[in-house]
């Protein structure tokens, strides 16, 4: 009996910094090419929508923060995106009319604070599930708050089980294995890892967990930012900041699309998902061969929230006093 075919796609692009509205434009357009090619599901790259302000500092040191990073701060702060803000709504109508499952790496406004997140939606629209990044790297922790363990989520789906890992966080042994657990059997790696050593990776991840791996990295140039942006890397527009590296991987670790570099791209392969089970007849790392006699792993999925209340607070002002004690204090002092 032949096995049914998904067609899935990764998007090599780069974001407009500090302009989500253009941003949200080019993904339009990016979309609309995965409607035409009967795209299923696509993976768009790490901190797409809000960008990764690659090379910039915000003016800190260590002791110290200038002015100038503050106001680069806000402009970031300013371009990322809200849970509930008209952003959602319209990347789920993107979704929609492309009939396509969309994995979105994108920069979550809570309060103060941001996150680099995974969004993802339904073909109907319907945002399925978050994913914040547990560990940011290096000096992505100056911008960028860490996850917890309440967005760990795999989904499963008509056209299988999905989960996502953002860049390093697919170096992290112990993430791995909670998502091999979920039987995740399609990989989204959202990154701006551009190095050649990323494909090992990759590699290694498809043959580990016997998994489908789309990792969609973005191609960056100095052009998709606005003329004020402190450039460490040059000013002429055409400079690549992130070059791009793209690629889908089989659950026995063949590329069967990508590696592209230099140029914005959509890679699409036809998948055949009855390939993670075939893979996993010799190596399930959360099945047999998981060893659950020697080796335990805990994973705590609990929301943590840095203020918990009980009980319900009201607008009384303490120790106001009424109209009517007033009127008993006068008659009081009148008896007397």
């Amino acid at each position: 009996m032949m096995s049914k075919t998904t067609r899935v796609a990764v998007v090599q692009a780069g974001s407009s910094l500090f302009d989500t509205p253009k941003t949200l434009e080019r993904m339009r357009a990016h979309c609309q090419t995965l409607k035409q090619q009967g795209v299923e599901l696509a993976v768009f790259p790490e901190a797409y929508i809000g960008g990764y302000p690659k090379g910039l500092d915000f003016g800190a040191r260590i002791g110290t923060r200038t002015a100038e990073g503050r106001e680069q701060f806000l402009q970031y702060w300013k371009s990322a995106i809200k849970i509930d803000g008209p952003e959602i709504r319209m990347i789920g109508s993107l979704a929609a009319d492309a009939s396509c499952y969309l994995m979105v790496g994108v920069i979550e406004r809570d309060g103060g604070t941001l996150y680099c997140s995974t969004l993802f939606f339904g073909p109907d629209g319907a945002l399925l599930s978050k994913h914040r990044k547990l560990m940011p790297t290096a000096s992505e922790r100056l911008v960028w708050g860490m996850g917890d363990g309440s967005t760990l989520p795999v989904v499963d789906t008509p056209i299988g089980k999905v989960g996502s890992a953002i860049c390093w966080e697919n170096y992290m042994p112990n993430l791995r294995q909670s998502l091999y657990s979920k039987g995740v059997n399609i990989w989204c790696a959202p990154t701006v890892d551009e190095r050649d050593i990323w494909q090992a990776s990759m590699r290694h991840i498809a043959y580990e967990g016997r998994t489908f791996v789309l990792s969609a990295c973005q191609y960056l140039t100095r052009g998709d930012a606005p003329d004020a942006y402190e450039c460490i890397q040059g000013n002429d527009p055409g400079t690549e900041l992130i070059r791009g590296g793209s690629v889908i991987v089989s659950p026995l670790g063949e590329i069967i699309a990508g590696p592209v570099y230099g140029q914005e791209a959509i890679l699409t392969a036809d998948i055949d998902l009855d390939d993670a089970i075939r893979g996993k007849y010799d190596l399930d790392v959360a099945g047999h061969y998981a060893r659950p006699d020697i080796f335990t792993l805990q994973v705590n999925e609990e929301a943590r929230q840095p203020v918990q209340t009980t009980g319900t607070a009201t607008n009384t002002v303490i120790g106001a006093p009424s109209s009517q004690n007033i009127q008993k204090a006068i008659d009081e002092h009148e008896q007397a």
